[in-house]
């Protein structure tokens, strides 16, 4: 079975309906977006670009807020990529994007059980503050691929103070909302649903700055933005 699933062919399947359910979430859902002039102003008036950070339980409305807000910015003039993994699923998710018009950026931190195994995330940090330094956008997860679920992790701060971009914390809701038994209770989104995207304010990331500082305070502006998803999504706890 692993092998099956490592297939060239069963990945570009299973991505292309990613893709699909990716895309039907998009236009069906009745969206309500917030807080999009913090960003935008900080790409027009920045020479470097931003990280977007969300949950990782919401990796299947991540490209909503792509297709329906950020691709019709005029302050963005680069691409924006999707952080991915290695693994099969990771790499379903890499045809998907690509579907999308989006660029992918391969790597994971590594898997403290499995030390002598490449996960790809030096080179994922040297590609992602490449796109930063030159002006471009990258979407991550700060909580996956392993969790605990909505802890923000360094990984994202580390990236930011290299490239001196800044990070938005990127809030996403929807309703209803089925949700897996995972560590992440992550979310399989039907269509026709009332969703929110939120862009919290901006967090510059300065060389100087004091990275668990700047991990606490992603922390809480994605925590302030996820709830304002959920209000605007009409989502109770």
């Amino acid at each position: 079975m692993k092998s099956l699933f490592r297939s060239p062919f069963v990945i570009a399947i299973v991505g292309y309906i990613i893709w699909g359910w990716m895309s039907l979430i998009a236009w069906t859902t009745r969206w309500r977006i917030e807080g999009d002039e913090g960003p935008r102003r900080e790409l027009a008036g920045a020479k470097t670009g931003l990280i977007l950070a969300c949950w990782h339980e919401g990796i299947l409305i991540m490209p909503s807020g792509w297709l329906r807000s950020i691709r019709q910015w005029p302050e963005r003039h680069k691409r924006v990529a999707m952080m991915s993994s290695l693994s099969p699923d990771g790499q379903a998710m890499v045809s998907a994007v690509r579907h999308l018009d989006l660029d992918s950026i391969l790597g994971s931190s590594a898997n403290k059980k499995k030390a002598n195994k490449d996960k790809g995330g030096l080179r994922a940090i040297a590609d992602a503050s490449r796109r930063l330094k030159e002006g471009g956008m990258v979407c991550m997860t700060v909580d996956g691929p392993r969790g605990p679920r909505r802890i923000a992790s360094a990984g994202a701060i580390s990236i930011c103070q290299r490239a001196g971009a800044a990070i938005v914390p990127y809030g996403l809701a929807l309703k209803p909302a089925p949700r897996l038994n995972s560590w992440d209770r992550f979310i399989l989104p039907p269509p026709f649903g009332r969703g929110a995207i939120v862009f919290g304010p901006p967090i510059p990331c300065p060389r100087e700055a004091d990275p668990e500082d700047l991990r606490l305070a992603l922390q809480a502006g994605l925590e302030a933005a996820t709830r304002r998803a959920e209000e605007l999504a009409g989502v109770t706890a």
